[in-house]
């Protein structure tokens, strides 16, 4: 049960629908009441005991906000001590209360930063890795137990069903934490390495902890391929988001994970297209600080140098010396590799980043009451070592030039340029031909797909006048694939024997898309109208906008709006007429033949969903598929009626602009800014152009030449939105 125990008064009506997500980076205050006097002795016991239990809380306080009858464990291995004050912890919302949860989580994890002076390695390593791949997002939180400070900690979201539902489009699946292997299993013939096969599936059982139902002969056979069929492990595993992870650790010298030779501290899920993906986890002790593994005594070198393919020749290690015994993907891991580096770290953005973040925690470090390092040693730790914690850019500087010295990074990558479709307007059930400008390339494939739960399918490209690329040899490769009735999101890869190029550079996370349209489209749809827009009832339901294209009026009797690839009828329109380059609204919200105005017989999810139009003939003639729906923004084809779909502010039937005030808003862009929500100042990191700011009117406010803070306390209360080039952040004045 929650309870709002605080009240805060919002000035702009506008901006009372958007709460603080508890990740969101800033200190949260997190006071936790037990009736247990003895709580701590409990909880060690607990600990020890290592069978799950857990002691409830009463209750506990997140920003004001109480739920009741929690479940609180600590956690840990070495960042666990009976005698420390400050250990970490385990908080389970939902324990007791079911559904209980903090802005839809019901699990937060605290990190003490035992191993960390500098407190920022964990919520940096999580918030560069999020712009790659699948990871947790992560804050700061001063915890309270009855009254008393504990201390500072790093909040970090929990990998579980949400998480998986976020990345992966479900919730179930079959899903693993790799926890203890390089362990000798009674009964089994030899040492239980990282993914290494075993015919009985029981052998498994000591080192994964099974977070699923019993999957546990899906795990067997995923690594009996890996091991056994390697030539067919990308039906088993994702490859990409793979290497991506293995490409981070490795340049960020995250030891403490599955790249080393004492490799743990990950997840495997299973996703619906069979592939099983590791999710990285445990980032408390990136950046050179954990050195188990390595010849000792460790020198500062050891970590700056380390061999880019480190853990490639350890047989207990089937994730590196199966993935590393493929040019391919080595030469992909590398061009990731390459990606992060000149995105992260030659620019000094993990420098900067680090600044802010101390800055941000600054006050909170120096009254912690149980902090294990001093206030010095915390200023000085993102530069200089502490005891044999090596400083953030004492490793990095060096390991920069390191990397740039090698013939992996000095040799020279293909260009990949002037990426065209033929046609250029790609109707429904048709076939395109994607081509492109690709030169010192010997070799280049085309990824594609529909939707952002498939799997991208991968078709080579050539040059040989056969491929809708021209001529033969002149430079254009080309693949030509058939297309259905939703747009496509593709990306292309290029390489020779020396080194590989992904376009975009952050695929597969981010991707091309080309539109798939006819002169009648979906043209928006807003499925978490929470304040935008209210029907003639004033209810702020989902709503789908047709657009027609044509030069004449549509009658749209015996077409059908449905939510399902597998009942296309499941709301047919009346007889109603679309004029010609206009458009009609549908309301989702189950309120049809009770309400004026279109409103159809379901509502739509905000968390994924596909939208199907559908012909009297039964053929689908727009399909429109999203995930992850922000609140109070519009999915929109830009241009109007004809381009690929993209979130921004809702233009409720009226036309999509390209390009004209916050029109074009790219979601997953490189800026990130925060605090957010601020009432003071704000710090923009990334942002590669000038600074525009607009309101909610889509009105320009403020221009600025390329900044990292702006004051923003004389603003009025609200929300707005940073724009630098196309990477737009949605901000909150409070």
């Amino acid at each position: 049960m929650r309870k709002v125990v605080l009240l805060i008064l919002l000035v702009s009506t506008s901006f009372i629908c958007f709460s603080q997500d508890v990740f969101d980076i800033g200190i949260r205050k997190i006071e936790i009441f037990f009736s247990e006097p003895s709580w701590d002795d409990t909880l060690d016991v607990y600990y020890a005991n290592d069978i799950g239990e857990r002691l409830v809380a009463d209750s506990i306080l997140i920003d004001g906000l109480v739920d009741e009858n929690v479940g609180i464990k600590y956690k840990g291995n070495s960042s666990y001590n009976v005698n420390n004050i400050k250990n970490p912890m385990n908080i389970k919302l939902d324990y007791v209360n079911n559904g209980q949860s903090i802005d839809g989580y019901n699990v937060l994890k605290l990190s003490n930063g035992f191993r960390d002076p500098s407190f920022v390695r964990e919520v940096l390593s999580y918030e560069m890795a999020r712009e790659y791949m699948p990871s947790s997002k992560a804050t700061y939180a001063n915890v309270w137990v009855n009254g008393i400070l504990i201390g500072l900690y790093t909040c970090v979201q929990s990998v579980d069903d949400d998480f998986t539902n976020e990345h992966f489009y479900e919730r179930k699946g079959p899903f693993f934490k790799v926890e203890n292997t390089g362990v000798q299993v009674p009964g089994c013939t030899g040492q239980l390495g990282i993914l290494q096969y075993f015919l009985d599936t029981n052998c498994y059982q000591r080192a994964y902890e099974i977070e699923s139902s019993n999957d546990w002969t899906k795990l067997g056979n995923f690594i009996d391929t890996l091991n056994n069929h390697f030539t067919e492990v990308e039906n088993v595993m994702d490859i990409d988001r793979s290497l991506w992870m293995m490409a981070f650790e490795n340049l960020t010298v995250c030891l403490d994970g599955p790249i080393n030779t004492i490799p743990h501290n990950f997840y495997l899920f299973e996703d619906n297209n069979g592939r099983f993906s590791p999710i990285l986890w445990d980032m408390n002790m990136a950046f050179g600080t954990f050195t188990n593994g390595l010849p000792t005594p460790i020198q500062n070198s050891d970590l700056q140098e380390l061999d880019i393919f480190h853990s490639s020749t350890n047989n207990q290690n089937k994730l590196t010396t199966q993935l590393f015994s493929n040019d391919r993907y080595k030469r992909i891991y590398v061009a990731h590799m390459r990606t992060i580096l000149s995105e992260q770290f030659v620019n000094n953005n993990y420098s900067i980043r680090a600044s802010q973040l101390q800055q941000l925690i600054d006050a909170d470090v120096n009254t912690d009451p149980n902090t294990f390092y001093s206030y010095a040693e915390f200023t000085s730790n993102t530069s200089a070592s502490v005891a044999n914690i090596i400083g953030l850019s004492e490793l990095m500087v060096d390991r920069i030039s390191f990397l740039q010295g090698l013939p992996e990074f000095t040799a020279a990558s293909p260009t990949v340029s002037t990426i065209n479709s033929n046609p250029t307007t790609v109707l429904p059930h048709t076939s395109v031909s994607i081509t492109a400008n690709i030169s010192n390339s010997n070799y280049a494939y085309l990824g594609y797909r529909f939707k952002f739960a498939d799997k991208f399918e991968k078709v080579q490209m050539y040059d040989d006048g056969l491929s809708g690329d021209g001529t033969t040899g002149d430079g254009i490769f080309g693949a030509t694939i058939n297309v259905d009735a939703r747009d496509l999101q593709y990306y292309i890869y290029a390489e020779n024997n020396d080194a590989g190029i992904f376009s975009p550079e952050r695929a597969e996370k981010e991707f091309h898309q080309l539109a798939v349209v006819s002169d009648l489209v979906i043209n928006e749809v807003m499925a978490a109208n929470f304040s935008e827009v209210a029907d003639q009832d004033g209810e702020y339901d989902d709503w789908v906008e047709l657009y027609n294209g044509n030069s004449f009026s549509l009658n749209l009797s015996g077409y059908y709006l449905s939510d399902s690839e597998n009942d296309l009828t499941k709301w047919s329109f009346p007889n109603v007429t679309i004029p010609a380059n206009d458009y009609l609204i549908i309301w989702c919200d189950t309120a049809g033949g009770t309400q004026a105005g279109l409103h159809t017989t379901y509502r739509l999810s905000a968390d994924q969903e596909e939208v199907y139009l559908t012909a009297p003939t039964g053929i689908v003639i727009d399909a429109v598929h999203y995930v992850n729906m922000p609140t109070d923004m519009g999915y929109a084809r830009v241009p109007n009626g004809t381009g690929p779909m993209q979130y921004q502010t809702q233009t409720y039937d009226a036309t999509n602009q390209n390009g004209t005030g916050i029109a074009n808003i790219n979601v997953s862009g490189k800026m990130r800014v925060y605090p957010n929500p601020s009432n003071n100042r704000i710090y923009i990191l990334g942002a590669t152009e000038s600074i525009a700011i607009f309101n909610m009117m889509g009105q320009k406010v403020y221009t600025e030449n390329q900044i990292n803070s702006m004051d923003i306390s004389s603003w009025e209360n609200g929300i707005y939105f940073v724009k630098s080039g196309n990477s737009v952040v949605k901000i909150i004045k409070q």
